[in-house]
């Protein structure tokens, strides 16, 4: 039977060290090769994470995507987002799958779906959960531990999901940048709503309670601002053999 997908509650529970808390307990990061990739919305995380991930030859995990997945699943359900201990016991009872071929959210393909306007509005709220951060965190880490680990991106990466992680790089772009991606990716938004949603996300993320988004004091910024992927690949790459080279 095939390891099952980030977010499968057929998986079992991560042990209990990695359960105290969103942030709490050890990772065992020092025996898995994790690479962390964080960063804002629309600066090229889930692009190039992805791209990284295929020439090295490891597994994929966008966090962002269950987070996402967790907000359609409470918006399906008649859910308020802002109803904190209802949101958090669906996501605990949630089966997701979440992997590069789509997003499965109880059986129902959710892929399309929690990228929209309407998961697009509520997600920051859904994402600053913390019981939802800390059921979610679990599953990263456990989704890491069964693949000896791999290319995980979101916004707390590096500073929360795995600390230890082998390489931790914050990938960034100027804001009109951003919105031009985004804008691209979602057509029926123009780019100044786009960069309208960008700032008010920015915003919330980096001021939650819980995991707020956050440059790692050890990790390398990467303004990715008119490079191609092609080109923030190589310069990821180069930062691991440069590192590889050091540690000998």
């Amino acid at each position: 039977m095939p390891p099952a997908s980030a977010g499968s509650r057929s998986e079992p529970p991560a042990a209990a060290d990695e359960r105290g808390g969103s942030g709490g307990g050890a990772t065992g990061a020092e025996t898995l090769r994790v690479i962390a990739i964080d960063g804002p919305a629309g600066s090229g995380k889930s692009t190039v994470a992805r791209a990284l991930a295929r020439r090295l030859g490891l597994e994929y995990l966008d966090t962002g995507a269950m987070y996402r997945a967790v907000t359609f699943a409470a918006l399906r359900a008649g859910i308020d987002p802002d109803d904190a201990d209802r949101v958090a016991a669906l996501a605990r009872s949630l089966d997701l799958d979440v992997s590069t071929d789509g997003v499965i959210v109880d059986g129902v393909d959710a892929t399309v779906e929690i990228r929209g306007p309407a998961v697009n509005r509520a997600v920051s709220v859904v994402a600053a959960n913390p019981e939802v951060r800390r059921e979610l965190v679990s599953r990263q880490r456990e989704w890491a531990r069964r693949r000896g680990g791999g290319v995980l991106e979101g916004r707390d990466i590096g500073t929360v999901v795995f600390p230890d992680a082998e390489l931790k790089v914050y990938l960034t772009a100027d804001i009109e940048e951003r919105a031009r991606r985004r804008a691209r990716e979602v057509r029926e938004l123009d780019y100044e709503q786009v960069a309208a949603e960008l700032a008010r996300r920015d915003t919330l993320d980096a001021t939650r309670d819980a995991d707020p988004l956050a440059t790692a004091a050890d990790a390398v910024v990467v303004d990715t601002t008119g490079k191609s992927i092609d080109e923030v690949v190589d310069e990821v790459v180069a930062l691991l053999d440069a590192a590889a080279k050091g540690a000998k």
